[in-house]
């Protein structure tokens, strides 16, 4: 009997280093999914680093938006896949602290059914409005001015219910003391659409898609919802700035996201190498063109990150009204 328990503890403690060697699994993809459609901040990501990550794992490495329910089906495959490490999420910070705040069920508990590999970029949102559909938005205090005159009559567009762009035109409308109607679509693109065809007054996204419209003056950034302006856009001022709302700060941050019960060794070897091909000059320099700011924290960081975001946007989510019934 002794000599079975020894067996099995010997097994256990050698069971981590087997999988570190086993994975990845040769001749067999690694999926690298997003939760918002193609052409979005995830999905850019994974493609800027698919065939340096491919090469680095020895496998190839498969790009696919999973897009739907804000994210929500694209967290609910990684969370069912199994834990081998073969199926990887880039997620949002609303995907994994704001959606169980806004939305009256979630499939999967964020903190439990998924396990954190590492933190990638931080990125803030900015105030877009179409200089064609509306071209009386001049700044930030005419859009207030014209949503007091006519209480409800504007509407702002977002992602999805729960997403980032949703909670931060909430808390915009929450400070200024505005009524405007929420409208969600099925990921930004579909957003900026809704937006161009004067379907939407105005839209929180993020900068790196709307950066050439902007340059080509299709559109009017009125403010953007860091702390401080930012390198890549010194000419728009700060939602704080532009629209006297001292304090305003409304961004997001992606994290890498695998199963929960994936073995450490192979989270450990995922964030190793997912590090090593997203810190170099080439891909720095492109994050940081649209807006991003690197993070490439571990594990422990995302896992204390996101404890400490959910009640922190809970308490956004009650303070605005934004839960889904």
């Amino acid at each position: 009997m002794r000599s079975r328990i020894l067996l099995a503890a010997a097994l256990l403690l050698a069971a981590p280093a087997a999988w570190a060697q086993s994975f990845p699994t040769p001749g067999r993809p690694v999926l690298l999914l997003g939760g918002f459609p193609a052409g979005t901040q995830a999905d850019i990501y994974w493609r800027l680093i698919q065939n340096q990550l491919s090469a680095a794992l020895g496998v190839p490495a498969v790009v696919e938006a999973r897009s739907g329910a804000s994210g929500n089906i694209a967290m609910e495959a990684t969370a069912r896949a199994a834990p081998d490490g073969h199926t990887v999420l880039a997620a949002t910070s609303a995907m994994l602290a704001i959606n169980r705040a806004v939305l009256p069920q979630m499939p999967i508990d964020t903190q439990t059914d998924l396990a954190p590999v590492m933190t990638l970029f931080e990125v803030p949102n900015v105030l877009v409005t179409s200089t064609e559909k509306r071209p009386q938005f001049t700044d930030c205090r005419a859009l207030i001015g014209a949503a007091r005159d006519a209480p409800g009559r504007l509407n702002y567009a977002s992602s999805g219910i729960g997403a980032s762009t949703h909670l931060a035109a909430a808390q915009f409308a929450t400070a200024a003391s505005i009524n405007m109607v929420h409208v969600p679509y099925r990921g930004g693109p579909f957003a900026m659409t809704a937006l161009y065809q004067g379907d939407a007054d105005l839209f929180f996204y993020q900068s790196g898609p709307v950066l050439d419209d902007w340059r080509l003056g299709r559109v009017r950034l009125l403010g953007i919802t860091s702390a401080q302006r930012v390198a890549t856009l010194p000419e728009v001022p700060t939602i704080a700035e532009a629209c006297d709302m001292p304090g305003f700060v409304s961004t997001t941050w992606y994290g890498i996201v695998v199963p929960a019960r994936t073995p450490r060794p192979i989270i450990d070897r995922l964030h190793a190498e997912i590090r090593r091909v997203t810190d170099t000059p080439e891909i720095r320099s492109r994050m940081e063109a649209m807006g991003f700011t690197m993070m490439l924290g571990g594990p422990e960081e995302m896992r204390t990150r996101l404890a400490a975001d959910i009640p922190h946007w809970a308490g956004v989510v009650e303070r605005s009204g934004a839960r889904q019934q």
